[in-house]
């Protein structure tokens, strides 16, 4: 018996793109007149804040950090490592994470509170997925697209293995069975 992956749709890219529309135009209202860094959660979030970014009206500044939980595997298994570290100034400006997606919480809590002690104005989470029927640490999602079901996701940035980033939209990744 051989095993493989099927892909199913969840999301064309059409809806991410109207949806992404929709956070860049609250996130341009919310931080108005403020000094904005945004910084994408390598390597899911990076088509995602591509996006997000150039449809955000304001004057605003990005950078990356690097996390590492999931490895190969289609579940985490709940050690962060910080892989890249961000470059830009942190102290006393507004930060806005932007994460592709948010499940059992465990790497958006390291991170926030690896933020935090870089004294902030301001420390807010934007996340395209949320996935609370994992979730194992509380987290407020301050921006988010789309709630989705208890199923592993590739796709529009997201990974199995480093594999299927690059679909424009999102599916599902299910295993099926040969025989």
């Amino acid at each position: 018996m051989t095993s493989r992956y099927s892909l199913k749709l969840l999301y064309p890219r059409d809806e991410i793109a109207g949806e992404v529309r929709r956070m860049a135009e609250r996130i341009s209202v919310d931080y108005a007149g403020k000094d904005l860094l945004v910084i994408g959660v390598l390597k899911g979030a990076a088509i995602f804040l591509s996006d997000l970014v150039r449809a955000i009206t304001i004057p605003v500044e990005f950078d990356f950090i690097g996390l590492a939980s999931y490895g190969d595997r289609v579940t985490s298994c709940g050690e962060v490592k910080i892989t890249a570290y961000p470059t830009s100034a942190m102290e006393g400006r507004h930060l806005l994470v932007v994460e592709d997606i948010v499940d059992t919480g465990l790497c958006v809590d390291s991170l926030l509170k690896f933020l935090k002690e870089r004294n902030p104005a301001s420390l807010k989470l934007c996340a395209l997925l949320d996935k609370p029927v994992r979730r194992q640490v509380p987290v407020n999602i301050d921006y988010s697209a789309f709630t989705i079901p208890d199923k592993f996701v590739v796709g529009y940035g997201l990974d199995y293995a480093q594999r299927y980033r690059n679909l424009p939209g999102i599916h599902t990744l299910e295993e099926a069975a040969d025989d």
